[in-house]
């Protein structure tokens, strides 16, 4: 069962988007930042969850 993006779900991930944490974790996979935003993104932040969501996805992950 595929579960629907919802315009919510896509106004969270414009945060995760313009994180500065997250942009940099995509942006340097060895850096501090990476592994911080690895060990968060799935438990605690509620836009990484939905950036996962709606690029499918995980925020810590290089745009391809």
């Amino acid at each position: 069962m595929e579960k629907t993006i919802t315009d919510f779900d896509r106004a969270l991930a414009r945060v995760c988007e313009c994180c500065p944490v997250c942009r940099t974790a995509r942006k340097d996979p060895d850096g501090l930042a990476y592994r911080f935003v690895k060990g968060v993104e799935e438990d605690v932040c509620p836009f990484c969850r939905a950036y996962a969501r709606v690029h499918g996805r995980k925020a810590h992950e290089k745009s391809p």
